[in-house]
């Protein structure tokens, strides 16, 4: 088993590697791809409400070429609002009240304090 050293040479010459591999197949990557999009009538919109979250609402048999943009409606999830802090520890630490307690006020009531103690007075 080699020592330190080695193992973060071999590293540093497989991550060269992984580079040199990416950079010679990235042209070849490209055009397998737009050979896909093509294929299935994928659009760069498409694509966009991929990242976004949506999907496209095109079914089974559309046939649109690459760069046409489509109509399909980009819908939008529920917003994630914040909720306000319900507790305050004595370092500064706040907790909604919801999901699992911290481990900050846990670590308190396992001393004996009471949660109580915690909560921010609106």
């Amino acid at each position: 088993m080699g020592n330190l050293i080695d193992i973060q040479l071999q590293i540093e010459k497989l991550q060269k590697q992984a580079a040199d591999i990416r950079t010679r197949e990235f042209d070849k990557t490209i055009k397998n791809i737009l050979t896909q999009m093509q294929a299935f009538g994928i659009t760069l919109n498409d694509l966009q409400q991929a990242l976004g979250g949506a999907r496209s609402q095109r079914g089974k048999g559309a046939a649109k070429s690459v760069g046409k943009k489509t109509t399909a409606k980009k819908r939008s999830g529920p917003s994630k609002k914040t909720v306000a802090a319900k507790y305050r520890g004595p370092k500064g630490e706040t907790w909604s009240g919801r999901g699992s307690m911290p481990r900050w006020m846990a670590a308190l009531i396992a001393k004996g304090r009471k949660r109580e103690e915690f909560a921010i007075k609106a």
